[in-house]
């Protein structure tokens, strides 16, 4: 008997789970902005604020490492462009940038904005789970952009449908 489930099994029973969708950035060696689109966030602690980023190995992962920090931004539930964006599928009539702010790569449409430092990172598999005390953080008002059932949805639940925001590959979506 194989002591794991399959990879589909794992995966659809994950996405019966409900997650937000961020994004995740930091500043490579060269001082460039670099982002990746996560729905792998959460807090950690209210005494200190400490939330915690599961990335993969890859651009965003290495700048993390290199700095030692990284900014959490929660997407607005209108921002499936920008999901698409950091999800590596460039969208050519949006060009969304991260704007540094006291240091931190953020987007400025975010609904709420996390900067971090690394003061712990756990190697699991072929991630690493980056511990971030929250050295400031900034909220607005706006439904966040949501995950649930292979599907984009905003904090009311309601299905967003990809066609209208954005290309929807066939193969479906992977964050």
């Amino acid at each position: 008997m194989n002591p794991h489930p399959d990879p589909a099994s794992f995966r659809a029973a994950a996405a019966r789970f409900p997650t937000g969708v961020t994004v995740v950035a930091s500043i490579d060696r060269d001082g460039t902005p670099v982002g990746m689109t996560a729905n792998s966030f959460t807090t950690v602690s209210t005494k200190p604020p400490t939330v915690l980023v599961s990335v993969m190995r890859g651009r965003t992962w290495q700048a993390i490492m290199d700095s030692k920090r990284y900014a959490v931004n929660v997407l607005h539930a209108e921002d499936l462009a920008l999901c698409a964006h950091f999800s590596g599928r460039p969208q050519a009539e949006s060009s969304p940038s991260l704007v540094n702010r006291e240091e931190f790569p953020v987007l400025s449409q975010a609904i709420a904005q996390f900067a971090c430092d690394v003061v712990r990172s756990i190697d699991v598999a072929d991630h690493t789970l980056f511990i971030g005390e929250v050295r400031w953080c900034r909220q607005r008002d706006g439904s966040p952009l949501a995950f649930y059932s292979s599907r984009f949805c905003n904090g009311l639940g309601m299905t967003i449908e990809p066609a209208e925001a954005v290309a929807y590959p066939a193969d479906g979506w992977a964050i």
